[in-house]
């Protein structure tokens, strides 16, 4: 429809951004998706409004005002799944980005051409070798190996993969050998997850001892000293009370893990 295709002209980046983020839809379909599904949301939100407008007996102008905005903060928030996709792709590039590239050092130092290390590298363990897999599949289809790595380095999620095929790129053009480029690449995307790992190991440090307090210490000495409080002044201890400590303290240790996943270095030893 028109009014599809007129609204995902305002996101003129969201074809890029899907093939990189491999979602296999055109930005017509994508956006009438979420529209679909923002409409249906914001049904239910007003639905709820409406309920809770009529039992406080509040303005009825509050109804259309609170789906408007609901209405758009959804399709907004849905807008934005891509971007989550292609940062977590990325991710799962950068993990094994060093081993794919070393994969394909090895093959050109034992003297293999460029191409066919690409197509066995292609075959190799990890989410980055889909990256040389597209590039195979590109050449197999008649592109020319620099267009197919200029096409691969455009639609990858991971920074460092496409320094990786820049880099390859850059020795094609100018014609040197393809390997020196590629192991000092390969070398500084090794220093860097080195820096990851050590920066990871003073975080965690500094992390772990607020751990150790909040979660363990705190609660320990807390609940001791409330329990021996209150026996003196005869207040009756009961379950929903305890429950209602216990639910903090679940929740305190949640937190923690999360925090613990989220400054993990995002690479394979």
């Amino acid at each position: 429809m028109a009014f599809f295709q007129e609204l995902a002209s305002k996101y003129p980046t969201l074809k890029r951004r899907l093939i990189i983020a491999r979602i296999e839809k055109t930005p017509e379909a994508y956006v009438r998706a979420n529209v679909i599904s923002t409409a249906m949301l914001t049904a239910i939100i007003g639905f709820g409004t409406v309920l809770f407008v009529l039992g406080l007996e509040l303005p009825l102008l509050t109804i259309p005002i609170v789906m408007l905005i609901a209405g758009f903060g959804l399709f907004q928030l849905m807008m934005r799944v891509v971007d989550v996709q292609i940062r977590k792709r990325a991710r799962e590039v950068d993990r094994d980005v060093l081993f794919a590239g070393r994969f394909l050092l090895i093959k050109l130092n034992s003297g293999k051409p460029l191409i066919t290390a690409i197509i066995e590298a292609s075959n190799s363990y990890g989410v980055a070798s889909h990256t040389f897999k597209d590039i195979a599949r590109d050449i197999e289809l008649g592109t020319p190996l620099e267009g197919a790595l200029e096409k691969a380095s455009r639609y990858s999620a991971s920074e460092k993969m496409r320094r990786i095929l820049f880099q390859i790129s850059n020795a094609l053009s100018i014609g040197v050998d393809v390997t020196n480029f590629l192991e000092a690449i390969l070398d500084e995307i090794a220093a860097d997850q080195l820096i990851e790992i050590q920066k990871y190991g003073r975080t965690l440090s500094s992390i772990t001892m607020f751990y150790m307090l909040l979660a363990i210490i705190l609660p320990s000495l807390g609940i001791t000293m409330f329990i021996t409080v209150v026996s003196l002044v005869s207040i009756p201890v009961t379950f929903s009370l305890l429950g209602t400590f216990l639910f903090f303290l679940i929740v305190v240790e949640f937190a923690f893990i999360s925090v613990f996943r989220s400054i993990r270095p995002n690479v394979h030893i």
